[in-house]
């Protein structure tokens, strides 16, 4: 099994894997290499397959030769993208099946498959996201490896490739080194694309302008050069027209209603059921991919099916977030509360921004696989006044005032003490510099300076703030020493260690 987050290569991998094989460069002991993704199989899902007929189903090619014996060659099935799977596999009440020629769902023959029943001599490879990896049971998996994206010397790598000109490259590298969130963020391949595409764009559109520094204000520019690029392309509009017409405003908050939707669900790729659900006719869907063709596309598999998802994770929490900001700000309606008010009764009692974002934050850390945590971070910094100006056009109303700000703040803080999760502790940090809050980080690094800390027990809150800055800092460490962090070191605090155990070589815990 091979772990990764959204966007980070793992399909790549597996194409690459399956590309070298097929031209002889490796991998030659094995005769067939069947890829198959969760994507196709999810259509098959009402229909009847032997594991014969279903290879000789994708793989025509092995119909056509007569090939139904594969426990006579070496085989190897890649099945890509688990966390896309809407199959139940159902591995404690499926049948057991052991004949390759008998009929069944889609759904048993993979469990099957899975447990070494079906083929047993066959060697299988899953990829899929964290979230999802414990659908398959752990006896039945051998090797796990996770995919890491860029280390730091492949980002900058790729921001000078991407960027000719050396001075602009250096201003770009040199700009994300100084945000934390963002300089994290480009491990992931798409997400250097995403910042490559915009610090493009604010580089020769606002020369001298500020550059965006958190994650929030990275996306909001995106969406604005999407936006720009299609009122160019499509309407036959100039350079300097709003960024917001109504056709791209009306496109927004649909894409916006179905990647909230589907989020909620745990979906990334969408059929026609689903668009139809969210009101969203199949031939708009592709007109939506046609034009804002970086944030939204349509694929087509074996049988013509077309399926439809954001060209990333991140894209799909961001526009989830700015459809519930969106939503709150204009109508009152939070999206987030177990009970919804009325349209008309929100407008004439109008809620606190800070109830949303209670709700928000509560949804967050109380999700056992962290589905929200992105999309919390993105509508935490949606509501600040200087994120909003790039939104007009879009919101009728302004949502935001320091008090707010400052509630919803204490409120993470309040969070931070109480979560006893170091990877959500990490994100709620994230969440404060989202806010501009920096006041628990800033607390833990005059300790350091002063040389004072490992003589104070810390509180949960500190442990957390100063496992964000080490997990934060881009920088592996040789040796991580408890006891140059505090010298009061309890059982409690061994969770927030073990989040610094991925960048250390070596801990040492003091008794």
């Amino acid at each position: 099994m091979t772990k990764g987050v959204a966007g980070i290569g793992k399909t790549v991998l597996t194409q690459k894997f399956t590309l070298d094989w097929a031209e002889d460069k490796a991998n030659q002991d094995i005769q067939f290499t069947f890829p198959l993704t969760f994507r196709e199989l999810n259509v098959l899902k009402e229909r009847k397959f032997s594991l014969v007929e279903l290879v000789h189903h994708f793989f025509t090619e092995t119909k056509e030769a007569g090939i139904c014996r594969f426990e006579e060659f070496q085989v190897v099935f890649i099945l890509d993208g688990l966390d896309e799977s809407r199959l139940p596999l159902d591995f404690h009440n499926n049948q057991v099946l052991t004949d390759v020629t008998e009929s069944t769902s889609v759904d048993v023959l993979l469990t099957n498959l899975i447990r070494g029943n079906l083929l047993p001599s066959a060697r299988l490879w899953i990829t899929t996201r964290p979230a999802a990896a414990n659908q398959i049971p752990p006896e039945c998996v051998d090797m796990v490896t996770e995919v890491r994206g860029f280390t730091d010397p492949q980002k900058e790598e790729y921001f000078r490739k991407r960027f000719r000109d050396e001075e602009q490259a250096r201003r770009i590298i040199s700009h994300i080194k100084t945000s934390r969130s963002l300089h994290i963020m480009c491990h992931i391949p798409v997400f250097c694309w995403i910042t490559a595409t915009v610090l493009e764009d604010v580089l020769k559109t606002r020369e001298g302008g500020e550059l965006p520094k958190t994650l929030t204000q990275m996306y909001i520019h995106f969406l604005v050069v999407q936006s720009k690029v299609k009122n160019i392309k499509y309407d036959g509009g100039a350079e300097t027209d709003p960024h917001w017409s109504p056709e791209s405003r009306k496109m927004i908050e649909s894409l916006g209603k179905l990647a909230f939707e589907q989020l909620q669900k745990g979906n990334l790729i969408f059929y026609e059921s689903d668009l139809t659900e969210c009101g969203i006719d199949i031939r708009a869907a592709s007109v939506y991919s046609g034009v804002f063709t970086q944030i939204f596309k349509e694929e087509r598999g074996l049988y013509q099916d077309k399926v439809f998802c954001f060209i990333h994770l991140s894209v799909q929490e961001f526009l989830a977030a700015l459809h519930v900001h969106l939503t709150f700000i204009n109508s009152g309606v939070n999206l987030l509360s177990e009970k919804q008010s009325t349209s008309l009764r929100s407008k004439l009692f109008r809620p606190e921004l800070i109830f949303l974002h209670h709700s928000a934050v509560d949804k967050a850390v109380q999700s056992p696989n962290g589905h929200l945590d992105l999309f919390l971070r993105f509508l935490l910094g949606l509501s600040l006044e200087t994120n909003q100006t790039l939104l007009r056009g879009l919101q009728t109303e302004t949502g935001s005032n320091s008090k707010n700000s400052q509630e919803t703040t204490e409120y993470i803080k309040q969070k931070i003490r109480e979560t006893p999760s170091a990877e959500k502790s990490i994100n709620l940090f994230h969440c404060l510099n989202e806010l501009n809050d920096r006041s628990l980080v800033e607390e833990i690094q005059q300790y350091l300076d002063s040389g004072s800390l490992s003589t104070y027990k810390l509180s949960p809150a500190q442990w957390s703030a100063l496992l964000f800055m080490l997990v934060s800092s881009g920088k592996d460490l040789d040796v991580f020493d408890s006891f140059k962090y505090s010298s009061h070191f309890s059982e409690e605090d061994l969770q927030f260690v073990l989040g610094v155990v991925k960048v250390s070589k070596k801990v040492v815990i003091q008794e």
